[in-house]
Formats: C-alpha cells, sequence, structure tokens
C-alpha cells in the first residue's frame, strides 16, 4: 500500500514536472516574440526619423533579434531536457 502511494506521488511529481517545463517553453516563445516585435517597432520608427542611418538601424537590429533568439532557443532546450 505504501509502495503504491509513493509511487502515484512519484508518478504526480513528474507529470507536474513536465506541464511546468511546456508552460516554461511557451512563457519563453511569447516573450521572445514580444521582444522582437518590440525591436522592430522602435527600428522602423527611427529609420523614419532619420533615413539617413537606416542602414546601422538595420544591422543593429539583426544581431539584437539574433542574440534574442538565441536566448530564448536556450530557454527552450532547456526546458525541454527538463521534460525528459
Amino acid at each position: 500500500m505504501l509502495l503504491s502511494t509513493l509511487l502515484l506521488q512519484a508518478a504526480a511529481g513528474a507529470a507536474l514536472g513536465k506541464i511546468g517545463a511546456t508552460i516554461g517553453a511557451g512563457l519563453v516563445a511569447i516573450g521572445a516574440g514580444l521582444g522582437i516585435g518590440k525591436i522592430g517597432a522602435s527600428a522602423m520608427e527611427s529609420m523614419a526619423r532619420q533615413p539617413e542611418i537606416a542602414g546601422n538601424i538595420r544591422t543593429n537590429m539583426l544581431i539584437i533579434a539574433a542574440l534574442i533568439e538565441g536566448v530564448a532557443m536556450f530557454a527552450v532546450i532547456v526546458c525541454f531536457i527538463a521534460v525528459v
């Protein structure tokens, strides 16, 4: 009886861990999307105000977006490793 109760509690804990990891991966994806959207909006506004430096702004925007994507991918991988 005690063994079956312990096994059920362990299974429930593992299931909650998987749910938490998948929620975490979803939050990371949402956060990255919001961050890149904000960068894009700010870059477009800056280019409209100063079109002569649009090339520099675009380059910086792409570098920052790539860094955000890298951090987001790392966090998603960590969440999926937690599932296994």
